[in-house]
């Protein structure tokens, strides 16, 4: 297993800082704010186009890349244009978005809620959300967005770990293809009870994810900084979520802690699995998995696999298994680009 030592990650955190800010004054040309049907403001970027590959024009396919709990839209551009996918979408011909989800640093305000009203009841009112809201409001929301403002194309969705998920909560009919790393199925209970004993230290939440087997030295810089913007204040709720998740052994709706509630809400006792046969069955979809991945974990995947491959159209579904791949190599592995975004972006193009 590959640590971060507590003792290495200042100095390492803050030439990375340097170097995902100019990487993103030079290439994310565009922000805007979208606004959920509850109130709160999202940061949105977008690259209309790459380095190599400057023309910007309208038969640029648009792709909204969704990141995973505790990070945001930084994950997506930690290294150069030729490491991160998200430059690398853009080199490619896409019309790449960003989505950093309520309360990441970039989308922390609220139409009439502060996170850190010194009124504590106006601070609580906004952090009271799971990623049930997440999947309501967050994902449709950018989701629309992209569409209105690239003339009604259809949108390619990348998700990573729990934004495959979100597509489960409804159907999504403006989606083109569906592009899933390190899919969290029903996680491995062991793994997550000691993630949630120590979520309160951040420097445990980065030693206890097992985020990368890399073993190049100069993944030490990308991995700190993803380490680095593993939300400090995470919204304890989600914690819960995570809880939930192993007491039920899938990704459920928020559980209101007793049967009167939840019948209250769902109309059944327990609250429902995200049903992910609400995704279309003709829409092509490409997962890909790691072996090391213990968050979810192979047998965990296979079940989820099981489900999809059941129902979901084979001529228009590709799976990619990296043996030595965990959770977060998906974002950072050194060789990401050739064994991940490259197949990832034929597929794209293919589609």
């Amino acid at each position: 297993m590959m640590l971060v030592h507590v003792v290495n990650l200042l100095p390492i955190r803050l030439v990375c800082a340097r170097q995902e800010q100019q990487l993103l004054a030079i290439h994310v040309k565009i922000t805007w704010y979208v606004t959920t049907e509850d109130g709160y403001i999202l940061s949105l970027k977008r690259i209309p186009h790459g380095v190599s590959n400057s023309t910007q024009n309208t038969t640029r396919i648009p792709v909204l890349l969704f990141h995973g709990l505790m990070v945001d839209s930084v994950s997506w551009v930690l290294g150069t244009p030729k490491q991160s996918l998200g430059f690398i979408l853009a080199d490619g011909g896409f019309d790449v978005w960003f989505a950093n989800t309520r309360g990441t640093n970039s989308s922390r305000n609220h139409t009439s809620l502060t996170p850190d009203d010194p009124v504590f009841i106006s601070s609580l009112e906004y952090w009271n959300w799971t990623w049930d809201q997440l999947a309501a409001y967050d994902l449709p929301a950018v989701l629309q967005h992209v569409y209105d403002h690239t003339g009604g194309q259809k949108v390619h969705y990348i998700g990573h770990s729990l934004a495959f998920h979100f597509l489960g909560y409804r159907e999504f009919n403006p989606v083109g293809c569906l592009m899933v790393e390190g899919p969290d199925c029903c996680l491995n209970a062991s793994t997550v009870c000691n993630f949630l004993q120590h979520a309160t230290q951040s420097t445990s939440i980065k030693n206890l994810i097992h985020m990368s087997q890399s073993k190049d030295h100069n993944q030490k810089l990308k991995k700190a900084f993803y380490c680095s913007n593993l939300r400090s204040r995470t919204n304890f709720l989600l914690l819960v979520c995570l809880q939930l998740v192993i007491r039920y052994e899938g990704v459920r709706r928020y559980d209101y802690g007793n049967a009167k509630e939840n019948m209250k809400h769902y109309s059944q006792p327990s609250p429902p699995l995200y049903n992910l046969s609400s995704i279309p069955t003709h829409v092509p979809m490409f997962l890909t998995h790691g072996g090391q991945d213990f968050l979810g974990d192979v047998p965990d995947t296979r079940h989820l696999l099981k489900t999809l491959v059941r129902t979901h159209d084979s001529d228009n579904m590709e799976v990619l298994y990296v043996p030595d791949y965990a959770h977060a190599d998906f974002m950072i592995g050194y060789n990401a680009p050739q064994l991940v975004y490259g197949p990832m972006v034929d597929f794209l193009q293919r589609h």
